[in-house]
């Protein structure tokens, strides 16, 4: 098809989808599986409980959950929980449009699923539909559109508005409306990153907020710009330097991006992924302790690609933000301690001065970041990264690889997911709730309502947290 028109074939496909196969709807239960997840344990962080704060502030409302913290709006819960879900950066990401679709489509669709007393296959089928249109468009501006704006703020709007529009039964002409409110809304800026401010956690949380307010306004007749994606000032001209309008219509209906979801297995940004994995696998092999790193390498090498460097490119971390962001730390932390988990990003670790934390610190110094053009020529397609260590006797140890673990090119199992479920849920909550959370979520499609699964799942949480 021509660049003419994406904005109204999309909505036509999200109006009357086709029939969604029972493997794309297992997918969208792992991702269902692994933003809940992330979403319970990150109700209880600090940036959560401002919001929750917030939303009780904007008045009363029974429309829906806000985990941990009571109920409110749909569009007050979307917001919260989307930021709830964003927190420990172990949210799903998707590597073709650099999008951590779970925080914002998945509260949206939760928060108007649980308004609309709607099913779990309904609220499943409209997850499927929001991650559809979301990767999408983001994979038709990436990566030129990821120089400034985050993604998961900006194309992740319009996937909210598909989601909350599905379980709305919004017709082909008010979704076009959803998308055209959705994409004048969308925002998100990355100049948070250079001063680890709370923003990238707001950014999904207001999507999933947004997109709930656009579905809802265009079924009150609200209209919106029906060439918002393709049109002179639409998002593609105003958000990236080049674009791929054909990404979003191509195989429509036929492959489905919720299949292409990837799982986070660490504790920080994703683009740092690779080369964790590389750094893990050469101290496994090898049998490396944390004293033998130390006294016996002289140089660590990372290699990676351009994009992704100007997100990580933080050397010495001084908050646990920071550090999330530091490919430097992560792989000093992979080498010495062979995990980059929560733990790994405690405050007591960083001060002023930096990484406060005694073998860390000494390392830290020895690894040498570098943007490949060859990997960065691979990049979005892959995410790729190059270790070398440098021993003291001259040898040199190499690892790397394409696509980090949990992408589709390297799979996790369902039973590895349910694992990290656990590993979050039960010691900020108890073993009840994050079986009741995955009992839950295994068989979503036989809920009948899911304002009454929510609203009981969350009095177990309230009733069990420890913060």
């Amino acid at each position: 098809m021509t660049h003419a028109g994406t904005s109204a074939v999309l909505a036509a496909f999200m109006a009357s989808p086709p029939f969604i196969p029972d493997s794309v709807l297992e997918d969208a239960r792992r991702s269902v599986l692994d933003g809940l997840g992330s979403l319970l344990a990150g109700s209880l962080e600090p940036p959560a409980r401002i919001v929750q704060d917030l939303v009780r502030g904007l008045g009363q409302a029974d429309d829906a959950t806000v985990f941990s913290a009571g109920r409110a709006s749909a569009a007050g819960a979307a917001l919260a929980n989307g930021v709830a879900t964003h927190i420990l950066e172990l949210d799903d990401i998707h590597k073709g449009s650099t999008v951590h679709a779970a925080a914002p489509i998945i509260p949206a669709a939760l928060a108007v699923a649980e308004r609309e007393h709607q099913s779990g296959a309904a609220f499943l089928r409209a997850v499927v539909l929001g991650y559809e249109a979301a990767l999408r468009i983001g994979e038709a501006v990436n990566p030129s559109h990821y120089r400034h704006w985050h993604p998961t703020g900006t194309v992740a709007t319009f996937g909210a508005a598909v989601a909350a529009g599905t379980l709305m039964g919004l017709d082909e002409r008010q979704m076009l409306d959803a998308l055209g409110t959705a994409g004048t809304q969308a925002a998100g800026l990355w100049e948070f990153n250079a001063s680890g401010a709370m923003s990238k956690t707001l950014h999904p949380g207001k999507a999933a907020m947004n997109g709930v307010m656009a579905a809802d306004l265009a079924r009150r007749g609200f209209t919106g710009a029906p060439t918002i994606l393709e049109g002179p000032r639409g998002f593609f001209a105003a958000t990236s330097a080049v674009h791929d309008a054909e990404r979003v219509t191509t195989d429509l209906g036929e492959l489905w991006k919720v299949s292409e979801n990837g799982y986070k297995l660490y504790s920080c940004c994703g683009h740092t992924h690779t080369a964790i994995d590389a750094a893990l696998a050469l101290r496994q092999a090898h049998g490396w302790t944390a004293e033998w790193v130390l006294n016996q390498v002289r140089e660590v090498r990372v290699a990676t690609y351009g994009p992704g460097w100007e997100i990580v490119s933080e050397r010495n971390p001084h908050t646990p933000y920071q550090a999330k962001f530091s490919l430097s730390y992560v792989v000093s932390a992979a080498l010495l301690e062979g995990a980059v988990g929560l733990t790994q990003f405690s405050e007591n670790r960083f001060g002023p001065s930096g990484v406060t934390e005694e073998m860390l610190a000494r390392l830290l110094p020895r690894v040498q970041p570098a943007v490949s053009a060859e990997l960065t020529a691979m990049y979005p397609a892959a995410w790729p990264a190059r270790v070398e260590v440098e021993l003291i006797d001259g040898q040199v140890l190499r690892a790397g690889g394409d696509f980090p673990r949990g992408n589709q090119e390297n799979p996790v199992s369902t039973a590895e997911l349910e694992a990290k479920f656990r590993a979050l849920v039960e010691p900020r909550f108890s073993e009840a709730v994050s079986e009741r959370a995955l009992a839950l979520v295994r068989h979503i499609e036989a809920v009948p309502d899911l304002a009454v699964a929510s609203a009981e799942l969350n009095t177990l949480c309230q009733g069990a947290r420890h913060e």
